[in-house]
Order: structure tokens, then sequence, then C-alpha cells
């Protein structure tokens, strides 16, 4: 299982879009296209004594939402908070600014702060977010689920023969929701709401290119695997 300073580096490497707030001046910034932001951020530890509390305070919001059309598509928010230590080029009312590639902002870091869609929330430091690294299929991870579902439905519902307990005639449809290095997460959803299950990977992935074979493990594990309900597949 990943934690939670592994999670907000995977956000953080497959974010296309982020907010940034300076002295409550908000700027939408699009385009990152998978370019973690960190890259063009130098994050410094807060100063002792609170030198820094004159500096411009600055806000960078990220949404990670599913990329298949599921009930409840948000599945975690980060914020990073922190301090201006140098000025943030692209600030500015809404802009809808691209973001510049070769611009880099030094930053005194406070906290991150990730909320997951379970409720969760939990407060990440400088060390332990400098120390994980993002998920391996992270910037891919959207392409993977969507070209799932839309190419391969199918198995999708096969693999509805290994969820236990197994759903049952209130199921009204099963999307891909995520993945990670660990395995792929289903959401079921019902008239009355929706379940998420994931099902675990034979062993954690190292890099994106052990995911095919991982996959194939599960689905024939699936075909292998009946159901006593009339589920198709």
């Amino acid at each position: 299982m990943s934690t939670d300073a592994e999670r907000v580096r995977s956000i953080l490497a497959a974010a296309h879009s982020m907010t940034v707030t300076v002295d409550g001046l908000a700027t939408e910034v699009r385009h990152l296209d998978g370019t973690d932001p960190l890259g063009r951020l130098h994050l410094h530890p807060a100063e002792p004594g609170g030198h820094a509390e004159h500096r411009p305070a600055i806000r960078l919001e990220f949404t990670d939402i599913a990329p298949t059309p599921a009930r409840d598509r948000v599945r975690a928010r980060v914020t990073l908070f922190g301090r201006l230590l140098t000025p943030y080029a692209n600030t500015g009312p809404d802009t809808g600014a691209d973001a510049d590639p070769d611009a880099t902002t030094c930053m005194e870091y406070d906290r991150a702060v990730l909320e997951t869609g379970d409720g969760h929330r939990s407060y990440v430091g400088l060390h332990a977010l400098e120390a994980a690294s993002p998920d391996p299929l992270a910037p891919y991870e959207a392409g993977m689920l969507t070209h799932l579902l839309d190419d391969h439905a199918e198995l999708v519902t096969l693999l509805l023969r290994l969820v236990r307990p197994a759903p049952t005639a209130a199921l009204v449809r099963a999307l891909p929701l995520a993945m990670d290095r660990h395995g792929i997460t289903l959401r079921l959803e019902e008239a009355r709401g929706h379940r998420d299950v994931t099902l675990p990977f034979p062993s954690p992935l190292d890099d994106v290119e052990q995911s095919g074979v991982q996959l194939q493990a599960l689905f024939s594990a699936a075909r292998r695997r009946s159901h006593r309900n009339t589920l198709p597949a």
C-alpha cells in the first residue's frame, strides 16, 4: 500500500493542471502534461523563527479525478502551502496560463495536505515528500484505464469474477477507477450507492513495462474462477 507521501507525489506527477494562489490572487495553470510541478519548484525548509512570514503566501492545489466516468470522480485533493522566496512568474487573475517549463520558483515549504475521497486527511512534511517517489504508473494511468474501458470493456466484466463478496443483481455497472503498482481498483455502482474493490497484482510493479504481464495474470485468474451468479464473461 502506498504511503501518503507517495500518493501526493503520484498525484503531482500525473497532474495536468493546478490552481496557484499567491496572496489571495488565483491563477489556473494548465498544460502541465505530466511534468511534475516539483521539477519547477525548489522547496526549502522553514527557517527557524519564522523569518519568511513577511513573504507572500503561496498555495498550490491539485485535484485527482478518475479518468473514467464513474460516480464521485474526485479521488483526492492535494494542497501545498508555503511562502515565496522568489517571485512566481505566472500569477494573474484566473488567466488560464500555460506553465513555463523553464520557470523555477523557490518556496519555503510549510506542509502538504492530502484529502482522499473516503474522508482521509493527512499532512506530509518536506522530508517525507522529498524521500517519496511517485508510483511508476502515475503518468500512464489515465490512458491505460480509458483504453481498458473503451476498447476492452469485456475484460472489466471478466475481472468481476475476482470480486469478493461477489457482486449481486443490484449491480448497475462496474468501471475501472484507479490503478497503481499494487493493483487495479474497480468501482461497483448500484442503484443505492457504490463500493470500491481493489484487485491486487501478483506482485508490486517496479516499472510500467511490467503492467501488461500483471494485468494478464489477473485476467487469467478471473477466467479460471467461475461465478455462481449470471454475470457475463
